[in-house]
C-alpha cells in the first residue's frame, strides 16, 4: 500500500512541476512577445524615417492599451466560455480578471478553465495565460498601425485601441482559439495567429484605409498620398533582429507547455525565416529586375516568419523550409501587386506581407500538416495534409479553413471600418490629421 501511495504521491508532484515549468515557459514567452511590440515601432522608424517620439509613443500607447483594456474586459471576451460560440462571457470572472476577488480560479490557485485536462490541459493559471494572449493583442494592434502612420490623429487611434482590445481582435480569437468557438468546434485551427494575427491585421488595417481614403476624397484627392520610403540601415535592422528574436516567443510559446514540440517549432520558425529571406532576395533579382536592397532582405525574414507562424506547430522541419522559400515569390508577387491601388497607401507591406502571407500559411495547414508534430502541440485531431496521406480529411480541413478566412476577414474588416466611421462622428468628422504631409 505504502509502495502506491508513494507512486501516486510521485506522479501528483510531477504534474504540479510540469504545470509550473509551463507557466515560466509561457510567461517569458510573453516578454518576447511584448518585445515585438517595441520591435514594429523600431522598424517604423528604420523604413520611413519618421520621428521617434510620433513612432515610439504609438508603441507606448498600444502596449498600455493592451494591458488595461484587455484585463478590463477583452480577455474575457476572447478566451472566457463564449455565449453561443460567438463570444466570450464578458462577465466570466468581472473586470479586470476577478477584480478585488483573491478567490477567483487561477488568480493565486488552479488554472484558467481552458487550460483543465478537458481542454489544453497545460496548467497554465490565468495570469499566465492572460499574459500571453494580451501580449498577441498588443502586436497586432502595432502591425494594424503601421497604416496610420502620420495620416491619423494620435487621439483618434487611442479611441480605436479601445474598441479593438474590447471586439475587434476578440472575435477572431473567440472563434478559433477559444476551444469553444464556433470555428474552433468545426475543427479550424491557427496554431500561432496566420489569421488570428497578421491576417486580421490586414482586414483591421483595410477598414482603416476605407476611411481614410473617404476623408480625402471629401478634400479632393485623386489618388491616396503615398509616404515616402526614407530608410535608416541601423533602426531597420534592430527593429527586425527584434522581431526575430520575438518570435521564439510568438510561435514555439504557442504551444502552451514546454516539451518536444516546442523546441520542433523554435527549429521550424528560424529556418523559414532563413529560407525566405534568400527566397525573396533571389526573386526580387529575377522577378522585378533590380538588385534587392536591405529592405527586400528584412521583409524577406518577416514573411517567413508570417508564413510559418500558423502552421510552425503541426509540421516537420523540411516542411517548414519549403514553406519559407514558398514565401519569397509570393512576396514579391505581392509587392508588385498591391501598389496597383491607389486608393490607399501601405508602405510598410501590411497586405503585401501580413495579410497575403499569414493566409497562405492557414491553407497551407491543410496541405503540410503531420498529425504526430500537431498532437504535440495539443491539436491530436488534426488530420495529416493532403501531402501525407489526408484524403478527404485534408480536402474538409481545406473548407474549414477557407471559411474561417472568409469569414474572419470580413467581420474584422466590417467592425474596423464602422468603428472609424464612429471615432470620426466623434470628432468632427475626420480622423485624419489637417497637417499631415506624404512625404512628411
Amino acid at each position: 500500500m505504502l509502495k502506491y501511495f508513494y507512486i501516486f504521491y510521485l506522479s501528483g508532484s510531477l504534474i504540479v512541476l510540469d504545470a509550473a515549468l509551463n507557466n515560466l515557459w509561457v510567461i517569458i514567452a510573453a516578454l518576447f512577445v511584448f518585445i515585438m511590440t517595441m520591435a514594429v515601432g523600431f522598424l517604423e522608424v528604420g523604413e520611413f524615417g519618421v520621428k521617434f517620439d510620433r513612432a515610439l509613443l504609438k508603441t507606448l500607447i498600444i502596449t498600455c492599451s493592451a494591458i488595461f483594456f484587455m484585463a478590463f474586459l477583452g480577455f474575457n471576451d476572447a478566451f472566457a466560455p463564449t455565449i453561443s460560440g460567438i463570444i466570450g462571457n464578458p462577465v466570466y470572472n468581472g473586470i479586470f480578471l476577478g477584480g478585488f476577488n483573491p478567490n477567483v480560479a487561477g488568480i493565486l490557485g488552479g488554472v484558467w478553465w481552458s487550460m483543465t485536462s478537458t481542454y489544453f490541459g497545460t496548467g497554465l493559471t490565468t495570469t499566465t495565460y492572460f499574459l500571453f494572449e494580451t501580449a498577441f493583442a498588443a502586436v497586432t494592434l502595432a502591425l494594424v498601425g503601421l497604416v496610420v502612420l502620420r495620416k491619423m490623429r494620435m487621439s483618434a487611434f487611442f479611441l480605436y485601441s479601445i474598441a479593438y482590445f474590447l471586439l475587434i481582435w476578440a472575435i477572431p480569437a473567440a472563434w478559433i482559439w477559444n476551444p469553444t468557438g464556433w470555428l474552433a468546434r468545426m475543427g479550424m485551427v491557427d496554431f500561432a495567429g496566420g489569421l488570428v494575427v497578421h491576417g486580421a491585421a490586414g482586414a483591421a488595417g483595410l477598414g482603416i484605409m476605407l476611411r481614410i481614403w473617404q476623408e480625402e476624397k471629401k478634400k479632393g484627392m485623386k489618388t491616396s498620398p503615398q509616404v515616402s520610403i526614407n530608410a535608416n540601415s541601423g533602426w531597420l535592422t534592430l527593429g527586425l533582429l527584434l522581431l526575430w528574436v520575438g518570435w521564439f516567443g510568438f510561435n514555439p510559446g504557442s504551444v502552451l507547455q514546454f516539451n518536444s514540440e516546442a523546441l520542433v517549432v523554435v527549429i521550424t520558425t528560424f529556418l523559414a525565416a532563413a529560407a525566405a529571406c534568400g527566397s525573396t532576395l533571389v526573386f526580387t533579382k529575377f522577378m522585378l529586375k533590380r538588385s534587392p536592397t536591405l529592405i527586400d532582405g528584412v521583409n524577406g525574414v518577416l514573411m517567413g516568419l508570417i508564413v510559418i507562424t500558423p502552421v510552425a506547430g503541426f509540421v516537420g522541419i523540411a516542411s517548414a523550409a519549403i514553406l519559407g522559400l514558398l514565401g519569397g515569390p509570393i512576396f514579391v508577387w505581392g509587392e508588385s501587386f498591391f501598389p496597383k491601388f491607389k486608393w490607399f497607401t501601405d508602405p510598410a507591406g501590411l497586405l503585401a506581407g501580413h495579410t497575403v502571407g499569414g493566409i497562405f500559411g492557414v491553407l497551407m495547414i491543410a496541405v503540410f500538416a503531420q498529425k504526430a508534430f500537431a498532437a504535440g502541440s495539443g491539436f491530436p485531431s488534426l488530420p495529416n495534409g493532403l501531402l501525407f496521406g489526408g484524403g478527404m480529411a485534408a480536402l474538409r480541413q481545406m473548407g474549414v479553413e477557407i471559411l474561417g478566412v472568409v469569414v474572419c476577414m470580413l467581420a474584422v474588416f466590417v467592425l474596423s471600418y464602422l468603428t472609424c466611421y464612429a471615432i470620426a462622428k466623434l470628432m468632427g468628422g475626420s480622423i485624419t490629421r489637417k497637417e499631415y504631409k506624404a512625404a512628411e
